[in-house]
């Protein structure tokens, strides 16, 4: 699931692998991912547009596409169903792309630990400019539906307790305390969910690799997070929820899912309960 930089050029010179550079910026950031790429990536890499990849249908950013959308998209990437795969960005968006993958099938991914901040850091070589044409490849979806969560689900799980709601953002913006980072979005959480930062789930003194198994284990109790139950979590626009997802994963937790729509869709629902610092 994670790689080290040796692995990730061994897997590229030798078994083929494609490597996709998968940056992307929040909008507040005023910033497109293409133009990080542009910027420096890791040699030979392909750039994986997350927005372009999501559903353009959607009214909320960054939603799971459709089984046809993601194939083309992939296709298009040079990507074919037994292509193997090593995902990276700068930050933390290369654990959505791995879901993204295995929502759809494609389980040969495997993400660089600590990602370009690594590799560079590293001294390894970078690339500048756009990328190289593609001859493209085509991919037959194969949905795996169990680890995605509706509202409707995270609504049950609150009013019974069937699952416990883990919310990926920083406190600021969980508490409302900052505003959601996205326009005419109010701000705050859903009331019972719990607060649990991906940043807790990264080593900051490394440089964005992902935190040993134990380290994050005990994140999550440290929250008051029960790891004998199901765990539906959730964020902004359902990226860094997915940081919770991995570490889960990696912990051999299987009963987690992913709320897609994360506070984009439950915020903007005026049927759906909301607290913030005003309302606490």
């Amino acid at each position: 699931m994670l790689i080290e930089p040796d692995e990730l050029v061994r897997r590229r010179d030798c078994e083929d692998a494609v490597v996709l550079d998968c940056a992307w910026f929040a909008p507040e950031a005023g910033r497109r991912g293409i133009d990080a790429f542009r910027d420096g990536h890791v040699p030979g890499a392909r750039h994986f547009d997350l927005e372009a990849a999501s559903d353009p249908a959607s009214p909320y950013p960054n939603m799971m596409p459709t089984p046809e959308h993601f194939a083309a998209t992939l296709g298009a990437l040079g990507i074919g169903n037994a292509t193997p795969v090593v995902i990276y960005d700068a930050s933390y968006v290369s654990a959505r792309v791995w879901w993204m993958f295995r929502r759809f099938g494609h389980e040969k991914v495997a993400i660089l630990d600590g990602g370009l901040r690594r590799w560079q850091a590293e001294g390894r070589p970078v690339e500048t400019g756009d990328p190289a044409p593609i001859p493209p490849q085509m991919f037959a979806p194969q949905p795996q539906p169990a680890d995605l969560a509706a509202w409707q689900d995270v609504l049950a799980a609150l009013e019974t307790g069937s699952a416990q709601v883990v919310d990926a953002r920083t406190p600021d913006r969980f508490s409302g305390a900052l505003p959601s980072g996205y326009p005419g979005l109010a701000s705050g959480h859903m009331p019972g969910a719990i607060n649990l930062p991906w940043t807790s789930m990264i080593d900051p003194e490394r440089g964005f690799v992902f935190r040993p198994q134990q380290e994050a284990e005990q994140a999550f109790r440290e929250a008051g997070i029960d790891l004998d139950r199901p765990i539906v979590t959730t964020c902004g626009s359902g990226v860094t929820a997915a940081v919770l997802a991995l570490q889960l994963e990696r912990m051999g937790k299987t009963d987690w899912r992913i709320y897609d729509g994360s506070w984009n869709e439950w915020g903007r629902r005026t049927d759906l309960p909301r607290q913030s610092l005003g309302s606490d």
